[in-house]
């Protein structure tokens, strides 16, 4: 018994320094030393199986040649189960192809069927596979797993680029001669209350934030609206968090609420207010209200309100996109939006290392959707098109009072 032990001692201490060859070769030479029956035994104390351990000591009795390295010999070890199983790959192509995205000649292909349920099918089929040797037949295949990219947003208008070229010409203008150039939007509707949040924020460990499981509206908290106005030249923003819909009303509300709280104080001698806009949406060129609103606004105002449209299909080449609504995004990352007054500390508190700065407010008024605008109140607009594209561009005028 204590000669057994020896041997499982000796095998243990040597394992860390041997190679598949040499494990083979030294439990080899312990059978040999036992006699009789000792294959068994140091198969049993080594853990090296009996057929390793006659091939170990075949070897031994083989005349020494030059090692080249290699421990295993061409061919030898477990085949893959591929080499078995000559239709599994092919079987694999068949499945992934018809859900399959890409250019079929591209190097790089991707597959959205998840690779259990691949290898559940699979094994239905026949084969005898898993979930991890999929993976690597994938792999090998040139798949991975993807999620959608937002990259999209329909054709191009032929004149894209001349009207940015527009857009820029008339925002260099203004600029020149110190009138005020803002960029405005609607950032995307937040559910109001005890909610998941996208991102992460330093906590205790072992202590997240909870939130509901369920994103269902809270009826008396509903959504907020946040409309934002972007001052291109002094890198400020004035975000209106809503209560009600998102109409044209609301939003030009907002660049009144901008100008009286902002705008006003920084362009003390503005004539021309220049303003950048998405082409759908609350502010978009077709719509009615967004006219007859902005008219109010000049009236009230006396500054020319110059409107330029960014062509469809370029929304978030908006500057108010990349220059604002994107760091409020970083500041309320993991933070549950619980409340309005919430929503309005986090924007209000959001900075960035070029100097932006924030000013929030909530807005309680009713805005009512579906508001019906007559060809009589079009006609009373005093507006002057553009003569390029004059749907995208165009100057709203003060009317004088009657």
């Amino acid at each position: 018994m204590a000669e057994v032990d020896e041997i499982r001692v000796r095998f243990e201490k040597l394992a860390p320094f041997l190679d598949e060859r040499m494990r083979r070769l030294v439990a080899a030479t312990e059978s040999l030393a036992i006699g009789f029956g000792g294959t068994s035994v140091v198969a049993r104390e080594t853990g090296v199986s009996r057929r390793a351990i006659i091939q170990g000591i075949k070897e031994l009795d083989e005349k020494p040649q030059h090692q080249t390295g290699r421990v295993r010999r061409a061919g030898g070890g477990r085949k893959k189960t591929v080499d078995k199983d000559s239709t599994l790959k092919a079987d694999l192509e068949r499945l992934v192809e018809p859900v399959t995205r890409g250019d079929p000649e591209s190097s790089l292909r991707w597959t959205c069927k998840s690779v259990r349920k691949l290898a559940e099918e699979l094994n239905v089929m026949g084969h005898q596979t898993s979930h991890r040797m999929v993976a690597e037949l994938l792999h090998e295949l040139g798949y991975s797993l993807q999620a959608n990219s937002k990259t999209l947003e329909g054709s191009s208008h032929a004149d894209r680029d001349e009207q940015f070229k527009h857009i820029n010409e008339q925002v260099n203008q203004l600029l020149a001669r110190h009138q005020p150039v803002i960029s405005v939007d609607t950032k995307k509707k937040e559910l109001v209350g005890d909610f998941k949040n996208n991102g992460r924020e330093l906590r205790p460990k072992g202590d997240p934030e909870k939130v509901r499981v369920h994103d269902f509206v809270i009826p008396e908290l509903g959504r907020a609206a946040p409309y934002g106005v972007y001052d291109i030249a002094n890198n400020t923003g004035w975000v209106s968090v809503g209560v009600d819909h998102d109409t044209s009303a609301f939003a030009v509300e907002t660049i009144r609420r901008w100008w009286y709280g902002m705008g006003q104080e920084a362009y003390p001698k503005a004539e021309q207010l220049l303003i950048t806009a998405d082409s759908g949406g609350s502010n978009g060129s077709r719509v009615r209200l967004w006219k007859i609103e902005l008219q109010k606004l000049a009236d009230e105002t006396a500054l020319e309100l110059l409107v330029c449209h960014l062509p469809p299909g370029t929304s978030k080449w908006n500057k108010i996109e990349h220059r604002l609504f994107s760091f409020i995004s970083q500041n309320w990352r993991g933070k549950p939006l619980i409340s309005h007054q919430v929503i309005v500390d986090l924007i209000s508190a959001t900075s960035t290392k070029t100097g932006l700065k924030v000013r929030a407010q909530i807005d309680s008024n009713l805005y009512p959707a579906g508001t019906k605008i007559s060809d009589q109140q079009v006609a009373a607009l005093s507006i002057e098109r553009d003569p390029f594209h004059g749907e995208w561009n165009y100057k709203i005028l003060p009317r004088t009072p009657n």
